[in-house]
């Protein structure tokens, strides 16, 4: 398995990924994936991996800015998603590790999360890589008519932004 930068042309793999995430039901408040206009332009322009083997991208991570305000630069929410036929198989612990290795090199000292509490794989991996629970947003959104509680997580770096002034 090889894990290395996203490219455009990655997309329609990335997309399909994205999707069968949403079809879970407990990846993401959206719906269908997004076009690749909104998804290039919800995401940080760094920190955009995939997750390859024998050619067929397997899963991807990225990171989105949580504010526009300069105060926040450093802080980054998480997306990591992993092809249905290939999880289990340690490719979103891969990945996650390398997207805080990127984070870091691009100076983004906090990362966060907002996790449904039924996407247990997703709390576990995320905790498994130094995240810690805040506290839990309870009935945050409506998805489907239903209200939707998510875990807050986040993970401050050790390398970058540590100043104690």
């Amino acid at each position: 398995m090889l894990i290395r930068t996203f490219e455009q042309p990655d997309y329609p793999f990335v997309q399909s990924i994205y999707q069968q995430g949403i079809d879970t039901g407990n990846a993401t408040f959206q719906q269908t994936s997004k076009s690749w206009d909104e998804w290039d332009n919800s995401m940080l322009s760094h920190s955009r991996i995939v997750s390859v083997e024998n050619n067929n991208i397997l899963g991807w991570a990225a990171l989105s800015a949580i504010s526009n305000r300069d105060v926040y630069s450093g802080v980054a929410e998480v997306s990591v998603y992993v092809a249905a036929s290939a999880q289990g198989q340690g490719i979103g612990k891969s990945l996650l590790a390398k997207l805080i290795l990127e984070s870091e090199k691009n100076n983004i000292w906090m990362l966060q999360a907002a996790i449904f509490p039924e996407n247990i794989s997703s709390l576990k991996l995320h905790k498994n890589n130094g995240f810690r629970q805040l506290g839990i947003r309870e009935k945050l959104g409506k998805m489907n008519g239903v209200w939707r509680d998510v875990v807050l997580i986040e993970r401050r770096s050790t390398v970058v932004g540590i100043s104690n002034n």
